[in-house]
């Protein structure tokens, strides 16, 4: 085995994920039926698709937890393969040693060197501790410091016992343990759930820089296109690969359905609003920069709303009954708890039409403020002025245990409007994807994501001037994500937002406030200006890495530079054949697609069929060719890393 600091992600010719004619079922549930698909080692995919439709059995199926009713599924037997744990034990062990115990291979060879020393078996010890070198026992406290740092843990925080810790942050040591494991195959699924925005920064620096292979179910577009560079998309049982990242997967899947004209005319009215709402916003732009990336965004989702006409999501804001100025009115105001003092002279005044996205590491105030606002916490100074006919939208996750777990989404709604039709909110509950019996389907046993639709069903129906939002995107799914973008564009009241869902804050905010140092006050940039900002001030809490000496650095420096060059052109025909079995696969699939098309096998169109089939012929021998040369390539760079680890 490699020392872990030089450790390189080697894999032979014939070590990546193969899944043939798959069909997965749980339950009675059909998920995949006769799905392929395949991925090569070292890439990073995303694996989307409605809730529901399989996903995290498919992870479950390559951890070899579940069994397939038919098909292949291939996973190379000597990787390893790593995920999150779901469950945390409330266990006394301090922070910094859970997240070490996660590798259970170097916990086993410490505890063999334990024995070992006991016995005073001199030839055994020797063993364990070169053994304990290459699986990287001599600065695993380093690492494991240096990722708790970037997941928002203190160093106080490295010592405490894990009991300390509430669901989300032992979610967030699952995590910690799962990155600091070696592993082959990555599977992450949700990892940016139960984190900040400057934590889901640094996870996305971390995963651009892992070498092995990842898979990735997320819901968050902006955290997708930063880390990965194919998307394996779960439609209608099948999966359907697109190359690229989550923006280029859009744009992939509207083009598809233009051609095919699916359900594209109801999209035009919402092409005219967001027309509309563009040259609003372009003609009051006050911040050129900031603008700019807004009026990029709010294009961007023009051109890919096609992708998104199947979804089962659709709702608006109504215009406000009321719409006083200002709604709500601070200045100088202090904000705390008790004599703990979060925020000083605290200045916003909000308006109809403000829309403002709060930024900041975690802890420095950004949720005190919304409670401020929402009047569920008092200002310890200061004056805080509200508006006559302020109607207020709150959301934030502990919302979703205050829904009657006894009561339906359709009952919730009559306590609110005893004169509405059961008909009239039945329509309306269908636009956040409660349709039929599960508009009379009881709260208790419902997902989070499903609980958030119906916070924000209620929300919405309640016609708020002001909307305060505290991550209200953490357990929707991409689609209603779109859908809730799409409704926040005509609203017409001020919007407070705090969100790690960067899509979201780009498109629907104008101005942003940085909360930080017990300050709140506006932030002079966009959301990639804060995105240099984090990693300027996480690269200034760095735990100090174990010193080298000059000359050792510099002709280890040497070394790796020697080593990539001698594989560069490797490496440049690996990464050519890789593009041309993606485009040769595309086209074996368009092709195929064309050969089930019944009426070409009627007589008159002999002549057509034996074209394509040759044509099919063409392609595979190409495909086959192609796949040999990458194989060789591969192999290439296999045994000149194995020289280069044998050097060392």
């Amino acid at each position: 085995m490699l020392p872990y600091r030089a450790q390189l992600f080697r894999v032979k010719a014939a070590d990546m994920i193969k899944l043939s004619d798959i069909t997965l079922m749980r339950g009675s549930k059909i998920l995949l039926e006769s799905a392929s698909a395949q991925i090569f080692p070292g890439h990073k995919v995303a694996l989307i698709g409605s809730n529901g439709c399989g996903k995290s059995s498919l992870f479950a199926l390559l951890r070899g937890e579940i069994s397939l009713e038919a098909g292949d599924c291939m996973v190379p037997g000597h990787w390893r393969i790593v995920s999150v744990a779901q469950e945390t034990p409330a266990v006394s062990r301090s922070a910094i040693d859970y997240v070490i115990d996660g590798d259970k291979h170097l916990r086993q060879l410490q505890n063999e060197l334990a024995e070992a020393e006991a016995q005073h078996e001199g030839e055994r010890i020797a063993a364990l501790h070169d053994s304990l070198d290459q699986a990287g026992a001599y600065d695993v406290e380093a690492r494991a410091a240096t990722i708790l740092a970037g997941l928002g843990f203190s160093n106080t925080q490295l010592q405490a016992p894990v009991t300390d810790f509430s669901g989300g942050w032992r979610m967030r040591l699952n995590l910690a343990q799962a990155l600091l494991c070696p592993s082959d195959l990555l599977l992450l699924d949700e990892p940016t759930n139960h984190l900040d925005l400057d934590a889901v920064i640094w996870l996305e620096k971390w995963l651009q820089r892992y070498s092995g292979t990842l898979m990735l179910i997320s819901h968050d577009k902006a955290f997708i296109d930063a880390t990965v560079s194919q998307i394996i998309s779960v439609e209608q049982q099948q999966l359907v690969a697109y190359t690229g990242n989550y923006s280029a997967y859009e744009t992939q899947r509207a083009e598809r359905i233009r051609l095919q004209n699916i359900e594209y005319e109801k999209q035009q009215d919402k092409i005219a609003h967001l027309e509309s709402f563009i040259t609003r916003f372009k003609a009051k732009a006050s911040k050129a920069k900031q603008a700019q990336s807004r009026i990029k965004q709010l294009e961007r989702m023009e051109t890919i709303l096609p992708a998104h006409s199947a979804s089962a999501f659709s709702f608006s804001f109504a215009e406000p009954e009321d719409l006083p100025n200002p709604l709500i009115r601070m200045e100088h105001v202090q904000l705390g708890y008790g004599e703990k003092v979060i925020l000083n002279e605290v200045k916003l005044n909000l308006v109809p039409g403000s829309r403002i996205g709060l930024l900041g590491r975690n802890g420095q105030g950004k949720s005190t403020l919304i409670k401020l606002l929402a009047d569920v916490l008092n200002p310890l100074k200061g004056e805080f002025t509200t508006a006559q006919g302020l109607k207020v939208g709150y959301f934030a996750q502990h919302q979703l245990e205050y829904l009657d777990p006894k009561a339906s989404p359709l009952l919730h709604l009559q306590r609110l409007d005893k004169r509405a039709t059961e008909q009239q909110l039945r329509d309306f509950l269908g636009g956040f994807g409660f349709f039929g019996d599960a508009a009379l389907a009881s709260v208790a046993p419902m997902s989070g994501g499903e609980k958030a639709r119906l916070v924000l069903a209620i929300i919405v129906y309640q016609k708020p001037n002001l909307l305060l939002l505290d991550e209200p995107t953490n357990h929707l799914d991409l689609e209603m994500r779109h859908a809730l973008n799409m409704a926040l564009q005509g609203f017409d009241g001020a919007m407070v937002l705090v969100s790690h869902d960067r899509f979201l804050l780009a498109s629907v905010c104008e101005d942003f406030y940085l909360v930080d140092s017990g300050h709140a006050a506006p932030f002079d940039g966009d959301l990639d200006d804060y995105r240099e900002w984090i990693l300027s001030q996480q690269g200034e809490q760095k735990p100090a890495k174990e010193s080298r000496p000059k000359d050792d650095r510099k002709a280890q420096k040497r070394k790796d530079a020697e080593f990539r060059q001698a594989i560069a052109p490797y490496t440049k025909a690996l990464q050519k054949h890789e593009k041309q079995l993606e485009k040769l696969s595309a086209e074996l699939s368009s092709l195929e697609t064309r050969l089930s098309d019944t009426q070409l096998y009627n007589d008159d169109n002999k002549a057509k069929l034996m074209a394509l089939l040759n044509e099919q012929k063409q392609l595979t021998a190409a495909q086959e060719e192609t796949e040999m040369a990458w194989m060789e390539a591969q192999e290439a760079i296999e045994q000149a890393r194995q020289d280069y680890d044998s050097n060392l």
